[in-house]
């Protein structure tokens, strides 16, 4: 053959190696469940693109790098047991059986040396796969991402990223569909402003009116234009004598956030605050978009109640372009009978000191933790289960939370990546993303199967599955 065919044939050899195919699928690097197309080669991930053919087709930085997040050489492949000290990632590979074996044994004995309540589970957001969420939750609970896998057990002590994030808002929507909302609003003319410490992408994006806030000060600052739109009569009056419970004493209360006292609290001018309040109620439809920003300070809570108080008392509330209240029976059913109640709250550590907190959600205060196993307050905390979380990288004071994960006498950490908490876990298991499951998704209404895109990674296993693993006889 000639040298001429023979290039020629290597290279279409190539091209068809190299030929990426596309399928559509959900995307499978956070809970969301973002519509996409999903391009392959020889079977690999290789690329990812938002589904352009429907409008929950979107993508995230993060889910544009998808396939190096999926093969990263740092991927945990296989269950672990570690050898050296704690916090030194030094870990021999065992076998899945010998992970279950290790893990029911340690556990069995704390329980019978200390009591079920001694071990503890703390999930995050890389746990919250649907059916994580939906199956796995406590019986009753709106929304949750705490697990109930511990309740059979005994222990009460389900704790979850909600103690720091999200509960207080009650939102679920991640930012890249807020995003697409936001755009398409300030497209149609609508005034967009942003109110955060830094000038955001959010505010760049839709030529936003940007208010830089003092970190920490939101709740001030709602508390001060409820005081405007209070003292210049603009709030709905029929709304507060009768569909408001408290009315009285907050307008008290808010006497105390002038404009020109708040403006030294927040570093938002005083004629700003007077401006954005009025804004609201002369719009003619005025929403609001609240993520977990709000939530990170001592007064999250509070911080958005004060907020949805302010719309609902300036006319922002169920009426066309204001604050939507969901139908009943809007969202598709999901059979949850299967959950369990939690076995005995009120020896969840973290009751006495967020009893709201603990009745709403079912759980025990991921920062009772600290107390439990530093302090043996109420009661010692000998193990913890952290699955798909890392509690070094995500609640503040980092060095209390490596010396209570130092002086567990277990823990184990169920997770994509050798996470900082991977450091001091006894065994670490393999789980799988979201593009390797297969489960469902469900949108308000919508409901979609999630298909498996890609085969497990190594021998990691769906969360779901690694949960439900029973003992063989």
């Amino acid at each position: 053959m000639p040298m001429s065919q023979v290039g020629s044939v290597i290279g279409k050899l190539k091209e068809r190696d190299s030929r990426v195919d596309w399928r559509k699928g959900l995307c499978g690097i956070c809970p969301a469940g973002c519509w996409v197309e999903v391009g392959f080669t020889k079977g690999k991930l290789v690329d990812i693109r938002a589904d352009s053919s429907h409008t929950l087709g979107m993508i995230c930085r993060r889910g544009k790098h998808a396939p190096e997040i999926v093969y990263s050489k740092h991927r945990v492949k296989h269950p672990m047991k570690r050898m050296g000290p704690k916090g030194s990632y030094d870990f021999t590979r065992i076998s899945w059986d010998e992970a279950y074996e290790l893990i029911a044994g340690n556990l069995v004995k704390i329980k019978q040396e200390s009591g079920p309540e001694a071990v503890s589970i703390y999930t995050g957001r890389g746990a919250q796969e649907l059916s994580l969420c939906d199956l796995y939750q406590p019986k009753g609970v709106v929304v949750s991402s705490a697990s109930n896998i511990l309740f059979p057990f005994g222990s009460p002590n389900t704790t979850g990223v909600g103690a720091l994030c999200y509960v207080s808002l009650h939102m679920t929507d991640s930012p890249p569909a807020d995003m697409q909302r936001l755009e398409a609003a300030a497209k149609r003319g609508a005034q967009i402003v942003v109110i955060d410490p830094r000038r955001t992408e959010t505010a760049i994006r839709t030529n936003a009116q940007w208010i830089p806030i003092r970190p920490g000060t939101d709740c001030a600052l709602a508390l001060s234009m409820i005081e405007v739109i209070i003292d210049e009569d603009l709030y709905d009056e029929d709304f507060a004598d009768n569909w408001c419970h408290g009315y009285d004493d907050l307008k008290t209360y808010v006497q105390h956030f002038q404009p020109e006292v708040v403006e030294s609290i927040t570093w938002v001018a005083a004629d700003t605050i007077r401006d954005l309040a009025r804004r609201i109620y002369r719009a003619s439809g005025a929403s609001l978009l609240m993520y977990t920003g709000l939530e990170y300070s001592n007064s999250g809570v509070q911080s958005a109640r004060a907020v949805l108080t302010l719309f609902a008392l300036a006319n922002q509330l169920d009426v066309p372009g204001g604050i939507g209240l969901a139908m009943l029976n809007s969202e598709f059913p999901i059979n949850r009978s299967c959950n369990l109640d939690t076995p005995n709250l009120d020896l969840a550590i973290g009751r006495s000191e967020f009893p709201v907190y603990t009745s709403y959600r079912g759980e025990a205060h991921t920062i009772a933790l600290v107390d439990s196993v530093l302090k043996g307050q109420p009661y010692q905390t000998r193990a913890l289960i952290i699955h798909g979380a890392s509690l070094l990288t995500s609640w503040p004071q980092t060095p209390i939370w490596r010396e209570v994960l130092s002086k567990l006498d277990f823990v184990v950490c169920i997770d994509r990546q050798p996470t900082a908490d991977a450091a001091y876990a006894d065994i670490v298991l393999p789980a799988t993303t979201m593009f390797e499951n297969y489960s469902y998704m469900t949108y308000g209404p919508i409901f979609r199967l999630r298909e498996r895109i890609i085969e497990p990674v190594g021998q990691a296993r769906n969360d779901y599955l690694i949960m439900a693993r029973r003992k063989r006889k």
